[in-house]
């Protein structure tokens, strides 16, 4: 049985979190539309190696606030120092891992290992390689014009929300996070969100080698790519094998840009294989985060 939600108050918004599970902890990071359900699968069947922690980005699921990538950054570490973690790994999902990638690059003493499931193009700088593969105008315009239900019926068509699998459990959780979904990004006044486009903005700088684990990096930071040398924990890189050819090439890029990575394809599954193929990306998750070097560092739920 899953445990009951929990609240964190941070600045501008209170997160819904869950925190279950013993073992070496991971903290799990949703992407564009979606929130903390998406991990049940790997809740169900890792919770007994695992501690794994979930959220609602603000502005997304129950968590309240405006949604907002810089603020995810402090989010995540609001809650690392509020659960008392001091050593952690991170599974950023889609949009969710260019969160991951500014935490491990911000707070390299903080982030044990961390996954990239099915990350952006310019995830960090440099792996770039061709626009946003959402029609992003498309959508905003009809979250506007015609309400979110109208912007729900599109989205539901797009690839990156359509399932391999047949399995009604995976198929139900999804509607049920899309229907949640408010759309207050798109419904903004300003573009300034967390709306998946690619950062425009200049490199980040590297961090200094040993921040502190809590240290908030500012918003200004926060909102472009880190460079890869900046992320030093091994790093593993998920795609789904009937992923957009787009998000698969964004995928081998950052894999050829960070210093420390290993590349894994999930079969019979696309953009979303934690749900497509939950044995199969389980069993990676096992294998990746139960090794020697993070049995060391176990941790129990507060």
């Amino acid at each position: 049985m899953n445990e009951p939600d929990r609240q964190l108050s941070v600045s501008g918004a209170r997160l819904r979190f869950r925190d279950e599970g013993t073992g070496p902890a991971i903290l799990l990071i949703h992407g564009w539309t979606l929130d903390l359900d998406m991990w049940e699968p790997q809740v169900r069947e890792l919770r007994d190696v695992l501690r794994l922690i979930r959220h609602d980005r603000r502005g997304f699921g129950l968590s309240t606030g405006k949604p907002s990538l810089a603020a995810d950054v402090s989010d995540v570490l609001a809650l690392c120092e509020h659960l008392n973690l001091r050593s952690v790994a991170l599974l950023g999902m889609s949009q969710g891992a260019r969160v991951a990638a500014q935490v491990s690059a911000l707070n390299p003493g903080l982030v044990s290992r961390v996954i990239f499931d099915g990350p952006p193009s310019g995830t960090v700088a440099g792996s770039e390689i061709q626009p946003s593969d959402i029609p992003l105008a498309k959508l905003r315009h009809l979250a506007r014009v015609g309400g979110v239900e109208a912007f729900r019926k599109e989205w539901r068509k797009h690839p990156l929300t359509k399932l391999q699998t047949r399995d009604s459990r995976s198929r139900e959780l999804l509607e049920r996070m899309i229907e949640r979904y408010r759309a207050e990004d798109l419904l903004s006044a300003t573009d300034a969100g967390s709306a998946p486009t690619a950062p425009t903005a200049p490199p980040l700088p590297t961090a200094s080698p040993t921040p502190p684990p809590t240290m908030p990096p500012s918003p200004a930071l926060s909102s472009v790519a880190p460079p890869p040398e900046a992320i030093r924990a091994p790093a593993l890189i998920i795609s789904g094998a009937f992923d957009l050819e787009s998000r698969f090439s964004a995928a081998e890029a950052l894999a050829k840009a960070l210093p420390s990575s290993e590349r894994a394809i999930v079969p019979r599954a696309g953009h979303l294989p934690n749900l497509d193929n939950p044995a199969a990306y389980n069993a990676l998750l096992r294998r990746f985060l139960t090794r020697p070097a993070l049995q060391a560092g176990r941790s129990r739920k507060s």
